[in-house]
This record gives structure tokens, sequence and C-alpha cells, in this order.
């Protein structure tokens, strides 16, 4: 799929979208709880990702897994921290306390892609981050408080905070493979599509022995079916593709998005009302989001106009 920047930024969009259902769908398990959740879920993502995968490589698929190399296997290891994590951190404490805690992801991707890559971070990034996350923490905190004063549990925001480690380890480790092959062709670019596979597969086989005995419901096993294709295989797959095109830290600003799609859906569909404040605090990301996005866009603009000769 060849993408530009306008339409990596689209199908970002699309991502987070379909990244925001877990929240709202969790809470309509009827007996699944805990490591069972985040068993079934990888492991139907990794029936999903084995068909899908072996439709678009083929034998290729086979191959690209035994000579991937290191950074094959790190990123499968992110994706497991990634699946793992967020599943359990849903199922012991609250959609907005986990999506508080992932929202530090673009200053996690910030940092390592400085440091890391020596990537030189515009100023309009930057505010738009801080805003961002000013607006996060408006839509969220009383609310984090509040749960705190009751004597909610932490563990979740704990487990939660392997989330966005993971990620920003993962977009900086795509950004570097992609930078390197760029800089010297000869060196190959490994497919890094099947890192998504080895992490379903390892988070499955992670949380089995903790999953048994099974008590989900048909019910509940449909929903992690679905979860398991929809919310997990294809967007996942999709992003690894987005992160030739997009630079680390944008995509982690973009991905923001998830944090105000799930909210709405557990709003809709849960009857989680976000109140005023977080309503005020998600115009603030979306404004961030669009005004980051609208400089960049008229910054190519300006850029890819003809030069004017004497």
């Amino acid at each position: 799929m060849t993408l530009n920047h306008s339409r990596a930024v689209a199908l970002m969009l699309l991502i987070t979208l379909m990244w925001s259902i877990a929240g709202v769908v969790s809470r309509h398990f009827e007996a699944a709880r805990g490591f069972e959740v985040t068993f079934w879920r990888s492991a139907f993502n990794v029936l999903a990702l084995v068909v899908v995968l072996g439709a678009l490589r083929g034998r290729a698929l086979w191959r690209d897994l035994r000579h991937g190399g290191w950074p094959l296997w790190a990123s499968g290891l992110c994706w497991m921290v990634m699946y793992t994590n967020f599943m359990l951190a849903i199922t012991m404490t609250t959609v907005a306390t986990v999506l508080i805690t992932m929202s530090i992801a673009p200053l996690l991707t910030a940092l390592f892609s400085r440091v890391f890559l020596r990537h030189a971070m515009p100023l309009r990034t930057w505010l738009a981050i801080a805003v961002a996350g000013a607006g996060i923490a408006w839509m969220f905190g009383s609310q984090a408080l509040a749960q705190n004063a009751g004597g909610g549990s932490m563990a979740g925001a704990l487990v939660a905070l392997g989330v966005p480690i993971a990620g920003a380890s993962n977009f900086t480790l795509l950004q570097w493979l992609h930078q390197r092959h760029a800089a010297d062709p000869a060196v190959a670019e490994p497919e890094m599509l099947p890192a998504v596979l080895i992490g379903a597969l390892l988070s499955a086989l992670l949380t089995l022995p903790m999953a048994l005995p099974f008590q989900a419901t048909g019910h509940d096993l449909s929903l992690l079916a679905m979860l398991g294709l929809v919310q997990l295989a294809i967007p996942c797959l999709l992003v690894v593709r987005v992160a030739k095109v997009l630079p680390a830290p944008e995509i982690s600003l973009l991905g923001l998005l998830e944090v105000i799609f799930g909210v709405l859906w557990a709003w809709l569909g849960a009857g989680e009302a976000p109140g005023a404040t977080a309503l005020q605090g998600g115009a603030l990301v979306i404004g961030a989001l669009l005004a980051n996005e609208a400089v960049a866009l008229r910054g190519r603009r300006l850029a890819a106009q003809p030069v004017p000769t004497a």
C-alpha cells in the first residue's frame, strides 16, 4: 500500500478508532475476567493474523520469521507487552484511568526519538504534545483523584504504564530501521509485519496458564473474537505500514485520539458519561492535533511550491 503523508494521517485516525473499542466491549463480558480475557483476545488475534499474513505474504511469512533477526523479535516483545498489559489493566480499573496513563505515550516517544534517533522535534509538535497532555489531564484528572480517594486500586494504572513504554520503544525501533535503510539502501529493511504475530502468540502463551479454568461464555467469546480481529489484528498491521511514512512522535500524538474515542464509546455504549470537564479537555486534544496537522500541511505545501526565478 503506497501512502503519502495525508493518507497516512487519515489511516492513523482509522487505526485509533479501531483501537478505542476495547474498553466499551470489555464492559459487556458476562463471565470472562482478567487473564482469560487477555488470553482469548490474543489467541483470536493469532488466528486472524495467521490468515491475513498468510494471504499477504504466503510462504514469505515463514522466511520473514526465520530471518527477521533481533529487530523482529524485539518488536514482537513490545507488541506482547502492549497486548497483555492493556487488556489486563482494562479489567483491573476504569477505562479512564488506563487511558490517562497511556496518554504519556507522545512524551515518551518524543524523548526516545530524541535520545536514540537524534530526531529534531519541531516546536509545533512539542506545543501540540503539551496542549494535548493538558487536555488529557483536564479530562480525567478529577476522576482519577476521586477514584484514589475512594480506595480505587492503582495496580491497573501501573500495569497500563507498560503500554506507552512498549509503544514508544516499538515506534522508535521501526523508525530507526526505516531511517537506516533510507540512509544506506544496501542495508535491507526487515519485514516487520510478522512482529505483530509474534507479539500476539507470546501474549497468548504467557497468559494461558493463568487463564485456566476457562469461564467465558459463548457471548464473551464472540466479543473477544471481534476484538482479536477488528481491535488488534487489522489496526496493528496497518500501523506498521504507517510507521514508514509518519515520524514516531507524530504517530504517538495522533494515537492520543484513542483516548477521545475510547471515552466516547464508553459514554454511548456503557453509560460512562464523561461530564463537562471531559468534553472541554477533549476539545483541547482535538484542537492540538488539528493545529499540528494544519501547520505541517501548510509547510509541505509551501515547500512544494516552485521557487520563482528572476
